[in-house]
């Protein structure tokens, strides 16, 4: 019973995995759109809403931490925290903030769209996941897709027609993002994946508040209110909530696997893109979410069909099931799980 049990579970963690990483890629796919509302037009600075939306989500996740009484993370995780913090607390939302002040949310689609692939080259090597060729052709062809798509949309009014420095601010925000996710979806393991974004911004907190401060008195914001709603939910949603959703589906994982979900972001971004901001959505629009989707899909069903193999062997289960869980393991288990990749388990879990 124990051994079927182990099986079981195995398979149900990659389906809700993915769930969880669906909530919350979309909630963070609103977050292009709403950054260029905020940023337009001068309303609010792009300082200002890229370390402000940090403080308001900080104030928040101090609060759920000390609500809940979580216990302060041992000494040798705090690096590791700062790795998350630096990439998606600090990194990401200022890079983005400045460089949607000078494009259109549809250009800022076209490198963001390269996020899922980065985020699973990082996993990959940091988190020790084996994944095999079909799982890298639909990763291929999903990303190449996503990008193709948000080019077509480039032409829009606001784009930029090259490489220019809005396009080196997300080429950065999508490395900064990457680091981040990979290095969160293996602490959500060991501290929870809640825990995991609260104590990263709790730890960015003082440089942000400094930055948010420094930005009111050099300029100060005179935003509308729906640029005042759209900051609101860059802080609760982006920055707090959404991490919620998506650092659990990380820690479930494979983490690489649940990571391809994002190729459904740049879609959703521009779509609401196209509701928020009146970009235009034509056939190829239509067209382009299909191929992406269609790329997202594969991944996952060759995940789910690799958990469906690892099942059949109850060693395989077992050790797949204690890698997602993120228990303790004895110095013992290395050897274990090495056999059991060699045999053609082709997951070991974490080392």
């Amino acid at each position: 019973m124990r051994r079927e049990s182990s099986a079981t579970a195995s398979l149900r963690n990659p389906l809700s995995g993915v769930g969880w990483g669906i909530v919350g890629v979309t909630a963070f796919s609103f977050t292009v759109p709403l950054t260029r509302v905020a940023v337009d037009h001068g309303g609010l600075s792009p300082l200002f809403v890229g370390a402000g939306r940090a403080v308001v989500a900080a104030v928040l996740a101090a609060a759920a931490l000390v609500l809940t009484r979580q216990p302060v993370p041992r000494r040798g995780l705090w690096p590791r925290i700062a790795v998350v913090a630096a990439g998606v607390v600090v990194g990401f939302p200022l890079l983005t903030s400045f460089a949607l002040s000078r494009t259109a949310a549809s250009h800022g689609a076209v490198v963001i769209a390269l996020l899922p692939a980065a985020t699973a080259v990082l996993a990959v090597r940091r988190g020790g996941e084996q994944v095999g060729p079909r799982f890298w052709g639909a990763v291929s062809a999903g990303a190449v897709a996503a990008v193709a798509f948000a080019i077509g949309q480039s032409g829009s009014p606001g784009s930029s027609a090259g490489l220019g420095w809005p396009d080196l601010l997300l080429f950065g925000a999508v490395l900064a993002a990457a680091a981040g996710y990979a290095e969160g979806g293996l602490l959500a393991r060991e501290i929870g994946s809640w825990q995991t974004v609260s104590w990263a911004l709790v730890l960015s907190a003082p440089l942000m508040a400094v930055l948010t401060g420094g930005s009111v008195v050099a300029s100060p914001q005179s935003g509308s209110a729906g640029q005042w709603l759209a900051f609101g939910y860059l802080g609760v949603v982006s920055m707090f909530l959404g991490f919620f959703a998506w650092y659990r589906g990380l820690a479930i994982g494979p983490m690489a696997r649940v990571s391809q979900v994002q190729l459904v972001q740049p879609v959703l971004s521009i779509c609401w893109a196209a509701l928020l901001l009146g970009e235009r959505l034509t056939w190829q629009t239509v067209l382009g979410a299909v191929c992406v989707i269609a790329g997202a899909g594969i991944a996952v069903r060759s995940r789910r069909l690799t958990a469906r193999a690892a099942s059949d062997g109850p060693k395989e289960a077992s050790v797949g099931e204690g890698a997602v869980s993120g228990g303790p393991r004895s110095s013992g288990s290395r050897a274990p799980a090495a056999a059991a990749c060699r045999a053609g388990c082709g997951r070991a879990g974490r080392r």
